[in-house]
C-alpha cells in the first residue's frame, strides 16, 4: 500500500526538481539572449531558443509600430496566418494580442473557443498565452505562444514565461538602443566621407605651372576633415599666390571655418592687392564673422617669376624656413596677429630665390608631433632636415612619420615647398 505523505513527498521533491531544471533554462536562455545586438538575430535566436528548450512549436514576437499603433509580427513560425510582417490592431477587442496589448496585462485562454474576443488564427489553436513586453512600462511588444491542446500552460510555466518576457524585453531595449547607435555611426560616417570629400577637392589638384619655381604640397589630416589647408592662387602678370593656413581646432568646426576662410582670402586675392594688405582685409572680414574662440594662424606669398622673389605676410603663423647654400633659417616678420580676433597690421617680407634655394612653408603639425616619449620633433629637427639637399615635402613628412612612429597623431601636418630652379 502507498504512503500518501511518502507519495506527496516525493511529488513535492519531483516538483523542485522540475522548478530548478527549468529556472535553469530561464536562466540559459536569458544568457544566450542578453549576448545579441542584432535585433533580427535576437528575435529570430529567441524563438528558436524557446522552441528548443520549452517544446513549444507555436510562438510569436509581436513588435509594437509607433507610427501605426499596431501590432507587427517581427520573428515567429509560418503557419498560414502567422507569417512576419502581418499586422493586427491594438484593443481589447481586437484578438488575444491585442487586448493583452491594450490592457498591458498578461491575458491566458484555456480553451480560446471559450473567449469571445478571440481572433481565429490557426484553425486547431485551443489554448493561447500573450505576454506583454515592457520596458520602463512602456509597451514594445507581445510575447505569444499557442498550444494545440486545451489548457496547455501550467500557472507554473506562465510566471516562468513571464519572467522570460522581461529578459525578452531588455534584450529588444539593449538591441535597439545598439542599432540606433549604429545607425548613427553609420549616418554620422558618411556625412564625414562627404565632407572629406568636398575639402579634398579644396586643396589643389597637381602643382602649379609657374616659370623659374617648382612648387608642391600636401595635407594629412589627422582627423576625417581637418583645419589646415593650402593653396595656390594664379594671379596678373605670371604671377602666383600660395597660401597655407591653420585653423585653431580639428573636426568638421574647423573643416567649415577654413572652407569659410579659403573663400574669404581668394576674393581679396584675385583683386590683385599685396600679400600684407590682403591678410588685413581677410582679418577685418573674419573678425566680425568668426566665433569669438577660433581664429587663424595663414601665410600668404606671392612667387614672381619675373623678378625671381617670394614676398609675403604672416598671420600669427610658424615661421617659414629659407634654404640656400648658406643654411637653413627662420623668417621673422615685424607684425601680424592671429586672423579673426582683433584688427592687425601685416608687414611683409621679400626674399630672393636663386637657383637651388628653397622656401618651406608647415604647420605646426610638423614641429609638434610627438613621440611616444613625448619629445617634439621641433625646430632643430626640421633645420636638419631641410639643409639635405634631397629634402622635399615628401621627405619631410616620412621624417615626422618616423620620428614619431607609434604615437598618436594629434594635429593637421600640411607642408608646401616653393623650390627656385
Amino acid at each position: 500500500m502507498i504512503d500518501p505523505r511518502a507519495l506527496e513527498e516525493s511529488l513535492n521533491q519531483l516538483d523542485s526538481v522540475l522548478r530548478v531544471e527549468e529556472l535553469y533554462l530561464l536562466q540559459r536562455v536569458a544568457q544566450k539572449i542578453n549576448s545579441i545586438l542584432d535585433l533580427g538575430v535576437l528575435l529570430d535566436q529567441i524563438v528558436t531558443d524557446v522552441a528548443e528548450t520549452f517544446g513549444y512549436t507555436r510562438l510569436a514576437i509581436l513588435l509594437k509600430d509607433e507610427d501605426t499603433d499596431e501590432l507587427v509580427i517581427a520573428a515567429g513560425w509560418t503557419g498560414e496566418l502567422c507569417l512576419k510582417g502581418t499586422r493586427y490592431k491594438i484593443g481589447k477587442e481586437d484578438g488575444m494580442s491585442g487586448h493583452a496589448a491594450a490592457t498591458g496585462q498578461t491575458v491566458y485562454a484555456a480553451d480560446v473557443k471559450r473567449v469571445p474576443y478571440y481572433i481565429e488564427g490557426e484553425s486547431d489553436t485551443r489554448s493561447e498565452l500573450d505576454i506583454p513586453l515592457k520596458v520602463r512600462g512602456d509597451l514594445i511588444g507581445i510575447f505569444n505562444i499557442q498550444q494545440t491542446c486545451v489548457s496547455g500552460f501550467t500557472p507554473e510555466r506562465i510566471r516562468l514565461l513571464e519572467a522570460l518576457a522581461g529578459h525578452v524585453s531588455t534584450a529588444i531595449a539593449n538591441a535597439r538602443l545598439y542599432q540606433r547607435e549604429r545607425d548613427e555611426r553609420d549616418r554620422m560616417s558618411k556625412e564625414l566621407d562627404e565632407a572629406r570629400a568636398i575639402q579634398s577637392a579644396l586643396f589643389p589638384g597637381s602643382c602649379p605651372s609657374i616659370e623659374g619655381f617648382d612648387i608642391t604640397g600636401m595635407c594629412i589630416p589627422c582627423r576625417e576633415v581637418g583645419g589646415d589647408w593650402y593653396d595656390y592662387i594664379p594671379l596678373k602678370d605670371g604671377r602666383l599666390g600660395v597660401v597655407l593656413g591653420d585653423v585653431s581646432g580639428k573636426g568638421m568646426g574647423a573643416a567649415f571655418l577654413m572652407s569659410s576662410a579659403r573663400s574669404v582670402l581668394r576674393m581679396q586675392a584675385f583683386r590683385g592687392l599685396s600679400p600684407g594688405e590682403v591678410l588685413a582685409e581677410v582679418n577685418n572680414i573674419l573678425i566680425s564673422d568668426f566665433p569669438s574662440s577660433r581664429f587663424v594662424t595663414l601665410i600668404y606669398a606671392i612667387a614672381d617669376p619675373a623678378t625671381r622673389t617670394v614676398t609675403f605676410a604672416n598671420a600669427g603663423h610658424v615661421y617659414p624656413l629659407f634654404v640656400n647654400t648658406n643654411g637653413a633659417g627662420f623668417l621673422q616678420t615685424e607684425s601680424g596677429l592671429p586672423l579673426g580676433i582683433m584688427p592687425s597690421e601685416y608687414s611683409e617680407c621679400t626674399i630672393d630665390l636663386p637657383r637651388g634655394s628653397r622656401l618651406f612653408l608647415y604647420t605646426d603639425g610638423i614641429t609638434e608631433a610627438a613621440n611616444m616619449a613625448g619629445d617634439e620633433y621641433g625646430d632643430e629637427r626640421i633645420l636638419k632636415h631641410v639643409q639635405d639637399p634631397t629634402s622635399s615635402v615628401s621627405t619631410l613628412y616620412s621624417d615626422v612619420a618616423r620620428f614619431s612612429a607609434g604615437a598618436p597623431v594629434a594635429d593637421d601636418v600640411t607642408v608646401v615647398m616653393v623650390a627656385a630652379k
